[in-house]
């Protein structure tokens, strides 16, 4: 790893999972070279505040809800998309926090979740090779010579659907929408509808008291702002490095660098090679960074990465996000968190229970609510055993009525995954399935909250 840091200096360092094969890159060169003159699309101010919020989650005081698409795509863009998953992440956070008895700090998976790695660079269907599909950002997904070829006038795309994108979020965070008492009229519409609506109406009700408690007292959003909006932020892969490049902006305020292109950005377990290219960039930014922990990951190596991207230790810099599967939680993630606990490290652990837990079923490529639901809480259980704090869940969700992972309350089924299985990559949860989720994670923390006070008492 090179001492001294440019924005440039990752173009030094091998970089996995991008496109090398652009036919023009003069083209390449002329969409950086705009992209470089765009507004930011984020402040520095806006990243440094997010960190600030991470770092209470990293103390142990707050608690960390990042969700969203797995791939935005062009076609799918509408603001009634944006709006309802906006809408699902304030539901989840709005029972998370009553549960946990602690904020809950939102951050969406939008607003520039564009690339993916792929496992191959081609893609070969009925005897046709052609160049796999890497995300809007840079192809198409349909199979034909034309679609699967690199564009970098994609780049150019990307980049303004993530601004209309922010313009949104910004209007429904702070324009009434996002309204406590609204949200809460939300969730209890779920809750009626829900064959489990019987196990949640409990914590739904003792919402509702207290939000009658808090109007019979004056705090009303005509009179208490903090009631009437939000704080959302905006996450993606750092992937597609060039693009992340031509965002670095400097901070007039502390002449630091922030990638303007998100509030927070994470390396995915596929690129976060110590010596490899995306590491080397996420190290010189100031945004707060996550880092996908899998089950190949060891000890050693996860101390040298803390140490290449958190070197101050500075709460609130450093996101963990553990990603391993029902089945192999149990041995690999004890260790790892035993030994940031033992060393003293700030970092946020999270969890990603969503990559582990993926299999094929009926043709399409699906994952089972209980297996998921199944990582979240043995997430929780190492966690208190092992002295670390469960910092947050990383979902792959959507706020539309989708068919692409089997279970939850509703029971999908394998036959019913081809009615809407609309995703561009990866099986999502669908709106009720996050929600549902949110109901029994709210659940196994308040039995972890009380649990100690219990013993106590006893």
């Amino acid at each position: 790893m090179s001492t001294r840091w440019t924005p440039q200096s990752w173009r030094d360092f091998p970089a996995k999972h991008m496109p090398a094969d652009y036919p023009d890159m003069a083209a390449v060169a002329r969409a950086e070279g705009e992209l470089r003159r765009q507004p930011p699309l984020v402040f520095a101010g806006e990243a440094r505040r997010l960190t600030e919020l991470l770092g209470t989650v990293a103390q142990g005081k707050a608690f960390l809800l990042q969700g969203g698409d797995c791939a935005e795509s062009f076609k799918e863009f509408s603001a009634d998309n944006i709006r309802d998953l906006f809408r699902l992440i304030l539901q989840m956070a709005v029972v998370l926090t009553f549960a946990g008895g602690q904020p809950v700090v939102k951050v969406g998976r939008l607003a520039g979740q564009f690339a993916k790695p792929r496992s191959s660079p081609l893609e070969n269907i009925d005897g046709v090779e052609l160049p796999s599909y890497r995300g809007d950002i840079i192809n198409a997904m349909e199979f034909d010579p034309a679609s699967r070829t690199p564009d970098p006038e994609r780049l150019l795309k990307a980049y303004h659907q993530a601004s209309s994108t922010l313009n949104l979020l910004r209007a429904f965070a702070g324009g009434g929408y996002a309204d406590l008492y609204n949200v809460h009229r939300w969730t209890l519409g779920f809750v009626a509808d829900s064959p489990q609506g019987a196990r949640y109406r409990e914590l739904a009700d003792k919402i509702g008291e207290t939000l009658d408690f808090m109007s019979a007292i004056g705090l009303t959003p005509d009179k208490q702002p903090e009631i009437h909006r939000v704080e959302v932020f905006t996450s993606h892969e750092a992937l597609l490095l060039n693009y992340e490049e031509a965002l670095t902006r400097v901070d007039s305020a502390t002449g630091d660098w922030y990638d303007t292109s998100a509030h927070m950005l994470w390396i995915g377990e596929r690129t976060r090679q110590l010596d490899g290219a995306h590491v080397e960039y996420a190290r010189g930014v100031k945004n707060p960074i996550g880092v996908k922990v899998g089950p190949t990951v060891e000890p050693d190596d996860l101390i040298r990465l803390i140490d290449a991207l958190n070197p101050q230790n500075l709460p609130g810099r450093l996101t963990l996000i553990g990603r391993y599967g029902s089945d192999r939680i149990a041995e690999r993630f004890p260790r790892l968190a035993a030994l940031t606990a033992r060393e003293g490290r700030s970092v946020v652990w999270s969890i990603d229970p969503m990559h582990g837990n993926t299999l094929t079923a009926a043709g399409y490529k699906t994952r089972p609510f209980d297996r998921i639901l199944s990582e979240v809480k043995s997430f929780i259980e190492i966690a208190r055993s092992e002295c670390v704090h469960p910092g947050g869940v990383h979902l792959e969700m959507t706020g539309q009525n989708v068919t692409e992972c089997i279970g939850g309350a509703h029971a999908l089924s394998e036959n019913e995954l081809s009615a809407r299985y609309h995703t561009h990559c990866d099986p999502r949860l669908n709106a009720d399935q996050a929600l549902e989720l949110a109901f029994l994670l709210a659940e196994k923390l308040k039995a972890e909250r009380v649990a100690p006070r219990q013993a106590a008492a006893g």
